[in-house]
This record gives structure tokens, sequence and C-alpha cells, in this order.
């Protein structure tokens, strides 16, 4: 089971790194089609990069890239670190969401390659609040189709990713979890969590 959901989630980050944020700021606008037409671009982008033969880590690179583009990694550095972050100093919440870039790149970019041939279906898009969910499904070569939920916000000034939903299960909050593991074994020492994190995924 924690190699499926791993899968699923790899599958997830993988396409919401890539273009969801490219989502118009009139969420409530874009039609079915259109959402479909976009997740298809997505895919396709995605799987161009699988298929250019670069290197590993030339191909992580460019995940790292289309993260820093279209998520929101301050928010989401910022609630993967928790309570914590009220403690941390300017200095290292720049330097921990830094590092949680290329974590997020090296743990999710190494496995790009077992999606190939992934597609995804949108279903529907709708306000929640002050943001959009864009519920979607997700079909793997092999495996039962499964539902995803793309959460998108413009509070950083422009559309962009702060959280996807695995049928029912939030990627941020599975990194918090993760993130609070590695600073509990570091007795909190978020300089020593930051060292961790660059040299980890």
């Amino acid at each position: 089971m924690t190699n499926k959901i791993s899968r699923r989630g790899v599958m997830a980050a993988a396409i919401g790194a890539a273009c969801v944020a490219t989502l118009p700021r009139s969420v409530l606008a874009l039609t079915q089609s259109g959402a479909r037409t976009l997740v298809d671009s997505l895919v396709a982008e995605i799987n161009r990069v699988i298929a250019s033969g670069a290197s590993l880590n030339a191909m992580i690179g460019q995940f790292e890239a289309i993260f820093r583009r279209y998520a929101d990694v301050d928010l989401i550095a910022r609630s993967t670190l928790g309570a914590d972050a009220n403690r941390a100093s300017a200095a290292q919440m720049r330097a921990y969401t830094e590092a949680f870039r290329g974590y997020i790149a090296r743990k999710y970019g190494k496995r790009f390659k077992e999606f190939v041939g992934g597609q995804i279906e949108v279903q529907n898009v709708r306000a929640v609040k002050s943001w959009y969910e864009v519920q979607s499904r997700v079909n793997l070569r092999g495996e039962a189709p499964f539902d995803v939920r793309f959460l998108v916000s413009d509070r950083s000034g422009r559309d962009l990713f702060f959280d996807m939903v695995i049928e029912g299960i939030s990627l941020r909050l599975s990194e918090r979890t993760e993130i609070g593991s590695m600073l509990d074994r570091r007795q909190g020492n978020i300089d020593a969590l930051i060292a961790d994190l660059r040299r980890a995924g």
C-alpha cells in the first residue's frame, strides 16, 4: 500500500509541478474541454522532458525549474515546516525554501520515467473559499484510475498550485509529516534539517 500511494503521489507531483498553475485567473470560466486540453499539453510537456535523452541530473534540474515557476514554493515550504517556521529567521527560511525545492525535485524527479503514458482527464473546476479546486482523474498504465484534486490560488499575485490531494491524501500535509519527523530526529535544529535536505531526495 505504501508503494502504491508513493507512486500515485509522484505522478500528482509531476503533473502539478509542471503546469497546473497556468490556469487563468478566471478559473470558473475555464471549460471542461479547455481544462482537459491544458492538462493534455502538460502531460506532453512532461513526456518531452522524459524522452529528451538528457541525463537524470539534467532532468531533475528541469523539474526543479518547473516547480519554482509554477508552484507557490514559499507557501508550500513554510507549510511543511509547520509551527517551527515561526522560530526560523528570515535567512533560515530562505535557505530552507531553496533546500526544500531541490529536495522535492530530486525526490520526485528520479521516478518520472515510471509514468510515461499516463493520462489525465479534468472533470470539474470549482471555487472553494478563496481558491480553486481542479478535480481530475489520472490513468496509469497497469493500474486502476484514481482521483487527484489540484488546489490553485492567486494569493501570491498569480495563479499557482499550493497542494494536490490524491484520493483524499494531501501531498503537502504528507510532506509536513515527513519534514516534521526529520526535524525531530535533529532535535529541532533547523540548520541541520536544511543541510540534510540538501542531500536528501
